[in-house]
């Protein structure tokens, strides 16, 4: 069973809204194809992490890389497991344009949507998903499409964000914005829990908060916006964000005032299909 704790919500109870269009979440992405690779340090971490949750050597045959955005790790996911075959399925046309033209690795790469996999039932060793569901309003439609394109015996590694994740810069805009939402919604983790045991529940779930150091809270919007995971509700400003502004978000930042912290609340999905 998944690991869960107690929260007393319903996962349904707010329709599950989306983050943001489909359209939206592959424009930003797709625009920061080209500055992903160097900003993707979180991204990098958490990989690393779901690789370790894999058999090394293990010869996974079919892998499945959903949600691959520049194929940063198609050629470790070839190395590490021994893939015979690999697909990178991306919903930004734009991100799997750069990987077709910087990874040198033989492997398929697919524009699709995750909740609609071109792929044939039964027909994967592995799915591999990196920092992917959190886009979704719902992870449960993903899930079973992981589900249908898995062999029995099959394996799931997943990796998402959860509540709590840059909680500091969501108190900072707070105090300079109240009223108004300057960072994503996330999973609360027994939210979580509960829809992943709906369709997978043989889940592990692990825990970890991750924290990366910026030199200010400026470099942590940069970065974020370098990957293109920026606030995409709809309540976001459509202009410039004034400098006096800017200038209270840093001042009502947590921190010493030389360097600042940012914590970001990982999960991690470990299923074995049965």
């Amino acid at each position: 069973m998944a690991e869960t704790m107690q929260s007393g919500r319903n996962p349904d109870q707010d329709a599950r809204l989306p983050i943001a269009g489909k359209d939206t979440v592959a424009r930003d992405f797709g625009g920061a194809s080209g500055s992903y690779d160097g900003a993707a340090r979180l991204q990098r971490h958490m990989g690393q992490r779901l690789l370790e949750l894999c058999l090394p050597g293990s010869g996974a045959g079919q892998v499945l890389d959903l949600g691959c955005g520049t194929g940063q790790f198609a050629g470790e996911l070839q190395a590490h497991l021994g893939a015979a075959a690999l697909t990178g399925v991306d919903l930004s046309e734009s991100m799997i344009r750069y990987a077709r033209a910087h990874r040198p690795v033989k492997a398929s790469w697919l524009v699709a949507d995750a909740e609609q996999l071109p792929v044939a039932d039964r027909s994967v060793d592995l799915v591999f998903s990196n920092l992917m569901i959190q886009w979704c309003a719902d992870p449960r439609p993903v899930l079973r499409e992981c589900m249908r394109v898995l062999k029995p015996g099959g394996l799931l590694v997943c990796s998402t964000l959860v509540d709590g994740t840059l909680r500091e810069l969501a108190q900072a805009w707070r105090v300079v914005d109240p009223g108004r939402d300057h960072v994503n919604r996330f999973e609360h983790p027994a939210d979580l829990a509960q829809m992943v045991d709906e369709v997978c529940p043989s889940t592990v779930l692990h825990y970890e908060t991750v924290r990366l150091d910026y030199d200010s809270p400026l470099q942590l919007l940069k970065e974020l916006k370098s990957l293109g995971a920026q606030y995409k509700g709809e309540s976001r400003r459509r202009t410039v964000t004034a400098p006096g502004r800017m200038r209270r978000l840093c001042e009502a930042y947590p921190g010493d005032g030389n360097s600042v912290q940012a914590s970001y609340e990982a999960a991690y999905l470990q299923c074995r299909k049965v």
